[in-house]
């Protein structure tokens, strides 16, 4: 054959783009419609718009901009619509508006097919609305209340019915011209590599912030309560980061030194339930179990290990009103988070097990390993974290771990690395400052999240690169954001980092 393919197989002139079609005309466009047909929405018809709709019109300001009116009739600028918020609270964060006369204001936007939305889904009475300038609906109702209201169908730049196409099809993936900041022009000509040393620079100035942290509060605590403080504010995540280490506050002189980390002996399952009794009762999550909840379970387990102990914790116990729970994930439910908390603390401190897993010779991911089995002790098949996401939901019908590969991770980069760095730099050890920041910087990225998107956006815009897959990387485009991007706010004003980038050396894009 000598090397060539057979005539039936070989491309015939014409096949492909430049030639005769293999394929019928329009036959993914048709196919496409079949197995997801198209809606169809008649403005006039009193079917409802779909909400999703609704936001990619205001993301993308799909409307006339410069005729918009209120329902009170005062007239509306645009400055900047928001940054889409896929997690609980407003849909839009951070816009930028001007009502009136009065001068521009920056705060949330709430999206609702109709204006009685803003009362039957209750954000009236929700904290988390309380920063909304500006409540968007389809159609203007007949009466109105706070906050100030627009009502979109007047001002859309096109028909309906003709945008259906693009908001179903192009919409959900073309970013808006507000998202990137300035710095995305100046940055997309700065090839890859010096675009990751930037972002190691900025990871690094990171870590030492971190680690300048710890250093201060041990002055005061002591390493041990330090490093518990720290882990216990990561297991908040973004959403309860304040009571979680409280509870580590009040809590941290009470472990014992002589505990062994070990769960299977009775005597550490016996501190479990007391930890979890003592975390979960401080933190005002458990009450006295009802007859109708049934017979022996593991709240009454751990109901009747904490009302032995309550009234010497009376002053001490959170209020419910600290806790946000709308929009956590169960994996991330403070139930869950307290119940590991309890395994750290029966196990007694964590600060040495830390430093021998330093000393020891397993590396990369290997090493993450090695952390999560510090962080995460095995639990008994029977368990009741294994199969329910908090005290009271259902039984689940696959086993789920107390601390997955992505929360190792932000506890390695936030809290365990930086924490291992003061402690080395306080004992002028340079070698093991450069073993500290050799995992740190090899770590493997964590999952990515609401502010990451949000950060390469702003950066990198639509063509945002492929990076490495690194937590350090990703640590450094979070301390860009926290010390340019929030700031400047959504308009970037006064924003000194596209001068930073225009000022770097390497500006050939490869």
């Amino acid at each position: 054959m000598n090397g060539q393919l057979p005539p039936s197989s070989a491309p015939q002139a014409g096949d492909g783009p430049e030639g005769l079609a293999i394929l019928p005309e329009h036959f993914y466009l048709n196919w496409s419609r079949r197995l997801r047909p198209p809606v169809v929405i008649q403005e006039n018809s009193g079917q409802a718009v779909p909400e999703r709709w609704l936001q990619q019109i205001w993301w993308h300001q799909r409307i006339l901009r410069d005729k918009l009116t209120l329902i009170d009739g005062r007239s509306l600028q645009v400055l900047h619509p928001g940054f889409w918020n896929r997690e609980a609270g407003p849909d839009f964060r951070e816009a930028v508006l001007r009502i009136g006369d009065a001068a521009a204001t920056t705060g949330d936007v709430e999206v609702d097919r109709a204006e009685s939305g803003w009362r039957s889904h209750g954000h009236a009475e929700n904290p988390a609305y309380t920063r909304v300038i500006l409540h968007v609906v389809w159609k203007p109702p007949i009466t109105h209340q706070a906050p100030p209201l627009l009502a979109l169908e007047p001002y859309l730049e096109a028909p309906l019915h003709e945008m259906a196409d693009w908001l179903e099809d192009v919409a959900p993936s073309l970013l808006p011209a507000s998202v990137p900041g300035r710095c995305a022009a100046p940055l997309a000509g700065v090839s890859t590599a010096a675009t990751i040393e930037l972002l190691t620079q900025a990871a690094r100035i990171r870590l030492k912030r971190k680690a300048g942290d710890f250093s201060l509060r041990a002055r005061h605590v002591g390493w041990e309560a330090a490093l518990l403080e720290g882990l216990m504010s990561g297991l908040g995540y973004r959403h309860n980061v304040w009571p979680m280490r409280r509870l580590a506050e009040l809590t941290a002189d009470r472990i014992r030194p002589d505990a062994s980390p070990s769960t299977t002996d009775e005597s550490g399952a016996k501190r479990i339930i007391g930890w979890e009794a003592r975390l979960l009762g401080l933190a005002g999550m458990l009450s006295e179990p009802t007859r109708t909840q049934g017979g022996p379970s593991h709240l009454r387990t751990l109901w009747d290990a904490w009302w032995q102990e309550r009234a010497a914790w009376q002053e001490q116990i959170l209020p419910a009103s600290v806790w946000r729970l709308a929009g956590v994930r169960p994996a991330n439910h403070p139930h869950r988070r307290l119940a590991l908390g309890a395994r750290w603390m029966a196990g007694g401190p964590l600060g040495d097990r830390m430093v021998d897993w330093l000393n020891g010779d397993v590396q990369g991911k290997a090493g993450a390993a090695e952390l999560r089995a510090i962080l995460e002790p095995i639990e008994p098949e029977d368990s009741h974290w294994r199969w329910h996401w908090t005290l009271r939901s259902p039984h689940l019908s696959r086993s789920q771990p107390l601390l997955g590969e992505g929360r190792t991770t932000d506890l390695a980069v936030n809290t365990v690395l930086p924490w291992l760095w003061a402690r080395a730099s306080t004992g002028d050890r340079p070698s093991l400052i450069q073993e500290i920041e050799r995992r740190y910087f090899a770590w493997p990225a964590a999952e990515d999240n609401a502010i990451l998107r949000h950060g390469r956006q702003r950066l990198m815009g639509a063509a945002a690169r492929r990076l490495p897959g690194r937590a350090a990387l990703q640590q450094g485009l979070i301390q860009i954001n926290r010390e340019f991007c929030e700031s400047a706010g959504a308009l970037c004003s006064g924003c000194r980092f596209p001068e930073m980038v225009a000022a770097m050396p390497d500006g050939n894009p490869h």
